[in-house]
C-alpha cells in the first residue's frame, strides 16, 4: 500500500481558489514520442541529462514542498523504468529476441502508476481548497468508464 499522508500537488488542469483563472487553455499539448532511430533522440536525451543536473542543485537547496518532491521522485522513477525498458527492448531487437516480456512489463508498470495516480486524485477530490474544471472532470469520467468496461472484459477472460 502506498503512503499518501504527504498529499499530492494539484494537476495543471485545476487551480487553487486563490489563483486567477489562466488566460491560455490548460490542456497540455499532445507530444508524440520520437521513433526509434530518430536522430533527435540523442540530443534530446543530452538536454534532459543537462536539465536533471540543473535540478540536482535545486534539490540540494532543501527548500522544497514535500508534495512536489514526492511527485518529482515518482516522475523520475517512471523515467528510469521507461529508460530500462527501452534499453531492454532495443537489446532484444538487435539479437532478434522476442520483446513481448518487456512490453508486458511496461503495461504492468503503467497499471501500477495509474493506480497510484488514481489514489492521489481520490485524495485531491476530497480537498476543499481545490477548484476543479468541470470539463476536465467530465473527460476523466468518460475515459474511466470506458477503461472500466475494458477492465471488466479482461478480468472476466482471465478468470
Amino acid at each position: 500500500m502506498v503512503d499518501r499522508s504527504a498529499g499530492r500537488k494539484a494537476a495543471p488542469a485545476r487551480k487553487l481558489k486563490k489563483e486567477q483563472a489562466p488566460s491560455a487553455p490548460t490542456t497540455p499539448p499532445i507530444v508524440t514520442p520520437p521513433e526509434l532511430g530518430d536522430p533527435n533522440v540523442p540530443s534530446r536525451l543530452e538536454m534532459g541529462i543537462s536539465e536533471l543536473q540543473g535540478l540536482h542543485s535545486l534539490l540540494l537547496s532543501g527548500d522544497l514542498d514535500p508534495r512536489v518532491l514526492g511527485d518529482f521522485r515518482d516522475a523520475l522513477n517512471r523515467v528510469r523504468t521507461a529508460a530500462w525498458a527501452a534499453q531492454q527492448y532495443v537489446a532484444r531487437k538487435e539479437i532478434d529476441q522476442d520483446s513481448t516480456s518487456v512490453l508486458s512489463f511496461l503495461a504492468g508498470e503503467r497499471i501500477r502508476v495509474a493506480y497510484q495516480l488514481c489514489q492521489a486524485l481520490a485524495d485531491d477530490l476530497k480537498r476543499t481548497d481545490i477548484d476543479f474544471q468541470r470539463g476536465s472532470l467530465v473527460q476523466l469520467q468518460e475515459v474511466t468508464k470506458a477503461l472500466s468496461e475494458q477492465l471488466d472484459d479482461i478480468i472476466d477472460r482471465l478468470g
